[in-house]
């Protein structure tokens, strides 16, 4: 084989593999928090995640006693338990920017207004019937604001999974977060992909090519050092959820170049 023929299979080669790299997209964990003036799952932190250009901004719900959804990421709120308290208790506790706890309403009617994706997280209750509700009143509500094809379901429940599987309509994706599931148990189920943590995924970097293979799509939880956003990178994962939007966006704006 001559040199100028041995040089363009090799920049063919090259062509093809950049073509066929996946560029992750950025999920604001929680919002962006970490920005001036917000808190974990406040309104503010949403729009900050939209006013950056984040993909999608990931938030938590629960549902309160009296079957009252909420955005919060623990189950307790300044040592209010969530599922067994009232909602007017709830929603008057303060985050720590001084919004009040929101409702689930509340979210939605500000992610109306932005173009920005979400992905909804049911968080693991107690109550099983209770989580179930939840499921049916979280998608009642995307419904009502408009935002059905562009939300996207994640929980550790293996109950919630099925359930959000069951109940959504086929533009929802649903993925799983708990690492209990090869990508074939994901695919059978009838997921959208897995939404591993960076730990599971580097125990197991196979179930990143295993599940595109399947038609599955990976996100990762939760990168916030530029040697684990290379990482994610290099591994064609699809999506990223970070807690530091900026600095992904800057890595793969430099990785573009």
């Amino acid at each position: 084989m001559n040199k100028f023929k041995h040089f363009s299979l090799v920049l063919l080669a090259a062509t093809a593999f950049a073509a066929s790299a996946v560029t992750p997209k950025v999920i604001a964990h929680r919002g962006y928090w970490r920005a001036d003036g917000s808190a974990q799952n406040s309104i503010r932190s949403l729009v900050k995640a939209d006013s950056i250009g984040c993909y999608a901004s990931e938030f938590d719900v629960w549902m309160t006693s009296d079957s009252v959804l909420v955005v919060n990421h623990d189950s307790d709120i300044n040592g209010i338990i969530i599922e067994t308290s009232p909602s007017d208790i709830v929603l008057s506790q303060k985050l720590g920017n001084g919004e009040t706890v929101p409702t689930l309403d509340a979210y939605l009617a500000t992610a109306s207004e932005l173009p920005i994706r979400l992905v909804c997280e049911l968080k693991t209750h107690n109550s099983r019937g209770l989580e179930k509700e939840a499921v049916k009143q979280i998608l009642k509500a995307i419904e009502q604001y408009g935002l059905t094809e562009r939300t996207d379901y994640i929980t550790f429940s293996k109950d919630g999974f099925k359930n959000f599987i069951a109940m959504t309509p086929e533009t929802s994706d649903v993925y799983f977060l708990n690492g209990d599931y090869v990508p074939e148990q994901i695919k059978f189920e009838g997921g959208k992909g897995i939404d591993y943590s960076l730990k599971t995924l580097k125990k197991h970097p196979e179930w990143i090519e295993q599940s595109h293979d399947l038609g599955l799509l990976v996100n990762v939880w939760t990168v916030d050092k530029e040697s684990d956003m290379k990482w994610c990178i290099d591994h064609d994962v699809d999506f990223i959820t970070t807690n530091e939007p900026e600095l992904l966006q800057k890595l793969l704006k430099e990785r573009s170049k």
